[in-house]
């Protein structure tokens, strides 16, 4: 329990903000299968703060990048905010500032690698920022979220580099054909908490590109990008279309911004 004590108090001191409800920051690392296994000795779960640092990570992000980035459109701008407020994009967040680290599990989730997983980072970075917003305001809040996101928010890329390979060959077989890729798994191999998988992606007919990853979405991903690889050494056009305005589970970026078309896994 000490060392859990140790922790959270290492983030409090990485967070580089005041922060007066200790507990409540606390609360915000713990996940539901950790008060499965230790009821009685925290306030509550995450989820409830998870909620509300999702609206104020929503609105910060926003109004950072309409702020920095003057011309760009309304299309754009949904764009890069969908790239940023991504599950991936989350987790990456909550990696650079060592939410895996801390991060209050039960032994089971912690067995199945939650710890690295994006979904549980990135909702615990919400809850973080909900926390946040309880305990020190929205002033404090935001800035500290711009903070942290500052890389991603000034990233001046193109339109197609904002979405993901995935979406990109999706838009290529739409236009060539009015079809989908379909995803085929060929091989998942490994423990249960470090699964590699393959995954084939089929177009037209045709396998055209194979990818591994930590997870079907990870590998899903890479399948996409060789496909993409491919069509480009044949010289077919692929994701040339225009940004279209989404909810963050939907919408993707690619390249240094990641993809927001994955899942909460």
């Amino acid at each position: 329990m000490a060392r859990t004590v140790d922790r959270i108090d290492d983030l409090i001191a990485r967070l580089d903000i005041p922060v007066g409800d200790r507990a409540l920051i606390a609360q915000a690392l713990t996940h539901s299968s950790w008060m499965h296994e230790h009821p009685g000795e925290a306030a509550g779960h995450n989820e409830r703060l998870e909620f509300l640092g999702d609206a104020v990570i929503s609105l910060a992000i926003s109004e950072a990048l309409f702020t920095h980035h003057p011309d760009d459109d309304e299309g754009l701008l949904s764009s890069r905010r969908a790239a940023i407020v991504s599950t991936t994009g989350l987790a990456r967040l909550g990696s650079r500032v060592g939410l895996g680290e801390v991060l209050r599990l039960g032994e089971g989730e912690a067995l199945r690698g939650g710890r690295r997983r994006p979904s549980l980072l990135a909702s615990t970075l919400e809850a973080v920022v909900g926390a946040i917003l309880l305990d020190a305001g929205w002033d404090v809040a935001r800035d500290w979220v711009t903070r942290v996101a500052e890389p991603e928010i000034q990233a001046a890329l193109p339109p197609a580099a904002l979405k993901s390979p995935k979406s990109r060959l999706q838009e290529h077989t739409q236009r060539a054909s009015g079809g989908r890729p379909e995803y085929r798994l060929l091989e998942a191999t490994g423990p249960d908490h470090e699964k590699v998988f393959r995954i084939e992606v089929v177009v037209d007919g045709r396998p055209l590109g194979a990818g591994v990853g930590p997870s079907r979405r990870v590998a899903e991903t890479n399948a996409a990008a060789e496909a993409l690889a491919a069509l480009a050494a044949t010289n077919v056009p692929a994701g040339r279309a225009g940004p279209s305005r989404r909810s963050r589970r939907s919408q993707a970026g690619a390249g240094s911004i990641p993809d927001a078309q994955d899942s909460r896994e």
